[in-house]
């Protein structure tokens, strides 16, 4: 089902987790097809992984090519090495760059680079985005206004918390990198994939609730919006 949510957004939701996968597949495709050199702004988490095995899949099936696409990281925790399973930069390189065959990236070492680099492609042209628990968007964690910038931050409770299941016990750092509020409502498109009945009211909040810093995902009402649901999520 597709509804219209407001200005500029748009609400779509499938039976499960697989079409989630297949739609947003089926979106990510025809933005690169439209776009081959596309910049993907790209988050890491449970949510998306689905989206990024069917994205393998066509690319192996030669369905698309990613070749021309540069990738862009979204967050990164502080003080990791590559080598640390709990590295998102390797997460990424993993899950979306090698599957897809892209050589082109920008990775989030500095504030100051990373907003050079990321100047110099011309911006993000489409932004891959899960929800978080507090709706948080990126590292980006309550109150972020829409002009908080590219920035180190402390994790919340909330986000420690769902960070955790991830590492196997590993300590969850408390200290991270992200992509600013600024940079990710700039983006051309935005894709918000949420999925679970876990997400349910965050995502009520999200697309019905006050646009406020408090709540960060709710500030990309009025951009170019696509939110991917699954029936759990808006049920």
């Amino acid at each position: 089902m597709v509804e219209a949510v407001g200005a500029g957004v748009t609400l779509k939701t499938v039976p499960d987790t697989q079409a989630l996968a297949q739609a947003a597949a089926d979106l990510i495709c025809a933005a690169v097809r439209a776009n081959p050199d596309l910049s993907i702004l790209v988050a890491t988490g449970n949510t998306p992984m689905p989206t990024y095995t069917e994205l393998a899949q066509r690319v192996q099936h030669g369905e698309i090519d990613f070749s021309r696409v540069t990738a862009v990281q979204l967050d990164e925790y502080l003080g990791l090495t590559d080598d640390d399973p709990r590295s998102l930069w390797s997460w990424m390189q993993r899950s979306f760059v090698a599957p897809l065959g892209i050589t082109r990236t920008v990775r989030l070492h500095t504030p100051e680079e990373f907003d050079r680099e990321v100047a110099a492609l011309g911006g993000i042209d489409l932004a891959l985005l899960g929800l978080g628990p507090n709706g948080h968007l990126g590292f980006n964690e309550p109150p972020s206004p829409p002009d908080a910038p590219t920035r180190t931050v402390t994790l919340t409770p909330e986000s420690l918390e769902s960070n955790r299941v991830y590492w196997d016990g590993l300590p969850v750092p408390t200290g991270a990198v992200t992509a600013g509020m600024n940079l990710i409502l700039s983006a051309r498109q935005t894709l918000l994939l949420v999925s679970g009945a876990h997400k349910r009211a965050i995502l009520r909040r999200t697309l019905e609730g006050p646009q406020t810093p408090d709540l960060p995902a709710s500030l990309l009402r009025g951009t170019a919006l696509t939110v991917l649901a699954d029936e759990a999520a808006w049920a």
